[in-house]
């Protein structure tokens, strides 16, 4: 797709109108006044600007990275821009106080390399960014001096730890040892031997390559190492670019995706209008934001929630605005109009309120994105249903989570994918990253690898493939085979393999084949949320019931031997750590477990309904081969056949429906 060139370019004074000049002003302020930018209006002009001050003149630690660096750069950042658009005195005076505390830290990360030099993965790029952008939009009301001092402190502070990160990433057999710095009093050790590998196919490679890259970019001509900051900020750029898949899929999830490819983005634009460098086509960024929608899962109560597979909660679409801008796609620019939240600064810059949108149609309902993860949907409202399949390979902030499912419908999800899994593993929530947190697959109550937290948030080894994914008028199927990711912890399993047939709008039917050399027992757990108290799950006589308040469903289970349905509980203590602290919670789930054996069969037939209404009864009965489901349900008859042969994908015949 050809990118409009004159969209963004812009000529001028380097390090000044990076990302947009005087003439966009009333443009932008007119994107706030809009009721999609009802969040993020209220964050650059905030009714406790007067705390904000305080917190600079009184509160903020010096010695504090963590926290207080971080909300000194938020402020600097929220105040600048706040003052270019309104002139007002007070955020300007807040905006060169973020600044002179800025510059008053010693070091802007609390990471080493070798002990001795600052590695920056996120306070240094992020400070760097922030204060380019406001030496951009503070303008002339800084004196030279000030000027002057702020680039000091780019030089010095941000510019060499991005560097030094990305030139590690880059040769990582010539990192000495990355470490944390004890000077920051962090409550966690992380074990960063091989970050320089790992962070590498991550978000935290990302945002020092946008750091540098602005500290280049606006110093450029005036410090004879900008040219080197910018062919490595470049380098890496590229270098990042096929962690995306060709059909623009991102690995660490939704909530990453938008966090990273803002920043991919950030750079490229301002690249091309102070430079005339053209990266902006590194990645399929139309093809991004549709990986980003066909994640979107939004319900009653959160419009911006997301399929959250891996530390994803909800999803953010402020780079489909700008995808919508420079490569004119009119999908992009329904997104940025409609889907998820507009949260980040950028999307007042990029919006464009008239520009010609397109829904996503049809074509996108049904997908198996590059990653092997599959989603299936009737459409992207709250009532719309939603089901998705986490198959795929390991990625950074991932769960240990293969063959789950997420069921979303009349605004309520009803399968459940935890939030707030814990970053660090000595914490109670550690707990819901792990299998049994997921409705997805335990063999003898436990499930598949997963590493042990030691080095962070990183890859398991853990694998599952989809082998069979077909869809058709009203339909979907697909089959995962995660059997790999159970082997590495349990050397007798020989086969876990999930099919999952969903009859849209809310019919869906989950088969689970489990083979071991050894008898063992399986469980099957649907996990409920109930995280807003709205939750609730019982079961009885082979059945169990999940309520919320819009939506029910009702479950009917059918084995091939033995087996019980019951609710279980995940009970997490409260954790008071300064770092995540959490409150104590009880994580309740539907639990079918299959007794001992060495080979099992189980089949879950759930129907969905909105509350006030009751699901229908599909009879499951045993047929030749396999088993028939059928029954009315909403007004409908279904009648529906599955024929399982060993050695063989499973059929289903639909006969009705």
């Amino acid at each position: 797709m050809n990118i409009d060139a004159s969209s963004t370019k812009s000529a001028g004074r380097p390090g000044r109108d990076l990302l947009f000049d005087a003439n966009d002003l009333p443009r932008i302020r007119a994107n706030l006044a809009l009721p999609r930018f009802a969040e993020l209006r209220a964050t650059l002009f905030p009714a406790d600007l007067p705390a904000k001050e305080k917190f600079l003149r009184e509160e903020v630690r010096l010695e504090n990275l963590m926290y207080d660096l971080l909300k000194v750069r938020q402020i600097l950042e929220q105040s600048s821009l706040a003052y270019v658009l309104e002139r007002d005195p007070a955020q300007l005076r807040v905006a060169k106080l973020a600044l002179n505390r800025l510059c008053a830290y010693q070091r802007w990360d609390y990471f080493l390399e070798g002990g001795k030099q600052t590695i920056g993965l996120q306070r240094a790029p992020e400070a760097t960014i922030a204060c380019v952008l406001a030496l951009d939009w503070l303008g002339d009301e800084l004196t030279e001096a000030e000027r002057a001092g702020v680039e000091r402190c780019i030089i010095t502070l941000g510019a060499p730890a991005c560097f030094t990160t990305l030139y590690g990433m880059k040769y990582p057999d010539r990192v000495r040892g990355w470490t944390q710095d004890p000077r920051e009093k962090m409550p966690f050790v992380i074990d960063m031997a091989r970050w320089p590998l790992i962070l590498n196919a991550t978000n935290l490679k990302v945002i020092p390559i946008c750091g540098l890259g602005f500290a280049a970019i606006a110093l450029q001509g005036r410090h004879p190492d900008a040219g080197k900051w910018l062919e490595l900020a470049r380098q890496s750029a590229r270098a990042f670019a096929i962690m995306y898949g060709l059909d623009g899929a991102y690995d660490e999830g939704p909530g990453y995706w938008g966090y990273t490819t803002m920043h991919m983005i950030l750079f490229a634009d301002v690249l091309f209008r102070k430079l005339g460098i053209d990266d902006r086509q590194l990645i399929n960024y139309p093809g991004t934001v549709r990986y980003a929608i066909s994640l979107a899962m939004p319900t009653a109560a959160n419009p911006k929630d997301t399929v959250n597979f891996s530390d994803a909660g909800s999803l953010d679409t402020t780079v489909a605005a700008w995808v919508g801008l420079t490569h004119g796609d009119r999908v992009s620019n329904h997104v940025a109009a409609n889907i998820g939240g507009l949260s980040h600064w950028p999307a007042a810059v990029w919006f464009r309120p008239e520009a010609p949108a397109e829904a996503p149609g049809a074509d996108l309902y049904d997908m198996r994105l590059s990653n092997d993860i599959v989603i299936s949907r009737t459409g992207w409202e709250a009532a719309d249903g939603v089901v998705a399949l986490r198959s795929g390979g390991p990625a950074n902030h991932e769960h240990a989570d293969r063959n789950s499912v997420l069921f979303k419908i009349y605004g309520e999800r009803l399968f459940h994918d935890p939030f707030g899994g814990a970053y660090i593993a000595s914490v109670p929530r550690w707990r819901l990253r792990l299998t049994e947190a997921h409705s997805a697959v335990l063999i003898n109550g436990q499930g598949h690898q997963y590493h042990d937290g030691r080095e962070g948030t990183n890859s398991s080894w853990a694998n599952a493939s989809v082998t069979d994914f077909r869809t058709g008028p009203g339909w979907m199927k697909v089959t995962s085979d995660a059997t790999e990711a159970y082997q590495l912890v349990n050397p007798d399993v020989t086969q876990v393999e999930r099919t999952l047939f969903y009859l849209k709008p809310d019919v869906l039917l989950i088969l689970d084949r489990v083979k071991v050399a050894k008898a063992a027992t399986v469980q099957v757990r649907y996990q409920v949320f109930n995280d807003d108290g709205g939750g609730a799950v019982t079961a009885a006589d082979g059945r169990f019931t999940i309520t919320r308040p819009k939506a029910v469903l009702g479950a009917s289970v059918q084995t091939a031997g033995p087996a019980s349905v019951r609710v279980g509980r995940i009970e997490l203590a409260e954790c008071t750590s300064t770092y995540q602290p959490a409150k104590a919670s009880v994580h309740e789930f539907a639990e079918i477990e299959s007794a001992a054996a060495t080979a099992h069969v189980i089949l879950t037939v759930a129907a969905a309904s909105p509350v006030g209404t009751t699901p229908g009864t599909l009879k499951i009965t045993a047929i030749e081969g396999g088993w028939r489901v059928e029954g009315r349900h909403a007004g409908r008859s279904i009648r529906v056949e599955l024929v399982l042969k060993d050695g063989a994908l499973p059929e289903v015949r639909i006969l009705g429906a």
